[in-house]
């Protein structure tokens, strides 16, 4: 137990947490579960050292995977960027909104002695310097730049791409997305750190339909084992009921609709034994489908 931040609450609160690690497939649009580790309370490392080193004891099952390491802003620190590179994997977070960025000086060597001038000047987040950023898109919604940038705080080179979100009613906010790889596409960081929205669907359906929170044991292996199966499940009502359907027939996953199906299915079976009803028939077939259906949301 122990006081830790809670996102929806904003604020810290007293409780267990677990630090939730998930695959995220882009092409599919949604998020596997991988495994759930609880984060023990301890004053022998920080947690940002405890987060690294749940991340380094799997590195070989997570780099088998992807080289890239997608996490919220709360990682976008020196201390766990320097780890995750020490494991030959790249983190694609954000900054802060006031980030200390600094540009990459592009003069030509002049000849003269002393180390040439590394850095051109400060980046102004609200008014970047639109010669040395490139421009990858716009529309109604946002405009997108990018660049490679050093970032003071990160103490590397890093993919910068910086996101005007156009709002009627306030002023424009501005986002900051970056990679350790300063090779990566700009397209490609923004769309894996959006893509890692996907990752809170998990939890939203384990606390609601598989019993995420649902658990009285006090054991670190039992709740290990609880937090685990409930997410688990999740993939694999996913891999069943969504994957197995060609990609044009899928409409949203829902959680919910599998688990009326499930509970239907099982409950006409129940009758279909008691009253020697024949389900195969050409006659009963529509009915049957019709009642596994029952009470899912219309398409």
């Amino acid at each position: 137990m122990g006081w830790y931040w809670s996102g929806c609450a904003n604020q810290a609160k007293w409780g267990l947490e677990i630090g939730g690690l998930a695959a995220i497939d882009i092409d599919n649009h949604t998020a596997f579960h991988l495994e759930a580790v609880q984060t023990l309370n301890t004053d022998e490392q920080t947690l940002t050292d405890w987060y690294a080193g749940v991340i380094s004891d799997r590195k070989d099952t997570l780099t088998g995977i992807s080289k890239y390491l997608v996490a919220d802003a709360w990682f976008s620190k020196r201390p766990f960027t320097d780890q995750i590179i020490s494991l030959e994997m790249h983190l694609i977070s954000r900054l802060r909104d006031d980030a200390d960025l600094k540009y990459l000086c592009k003069d030509p060597h002049t000849g003269k002695k002393g180390r040439p001038r590394k850095y051109d000047g400060k980046i102004i987040i609200k008014d970047i310097n639109k010669e040395y950023f490139t421009l990858i898109s716009q529309d109604e919604e946002s405009t997108v730049y990018a660049a490679v940038v050093y970032s003071k705080a990160l103490k590397r080179n890093i993919k910068l791409v910086h996101v005007t979100y156009s709002k009627a009613e306030v002023k424009d906010a501005c986002k900051l997305y970056f990679s350790t790889d300063v090779s990566m596409d700009a397209t490609d960081v923004l769309l894996y750190y959006q893509s890692r929205y996907q990752i809170e669907f998990l939890y939203r359906d384990g606390k609601q339909h598989t019993g995420l929170n649902d658990s009285q044991a006090r054991s670190e292996n039992k709740l290990h084992f609880q937090f685990n199966a409930s997410l688990t499940s999740l993939n694999i009502a996913k891999a069943i009921h969504w994957l197995s359907l060609p990609k044009e027939e899928r409409g949203a996953f829902s959680m919910s609709d599998i688990k009326t199906m499930n509970h239907n299915t099982l409950l006409l079976k129940r009758f279909i034994d008691v009253f020697g009803i024949r389900p195969y028939s050409i006659k009963n077939q529509n009915y049957v489908k019709e009642l596994i259906l029952y009470g899912t949301m219309a398409a």
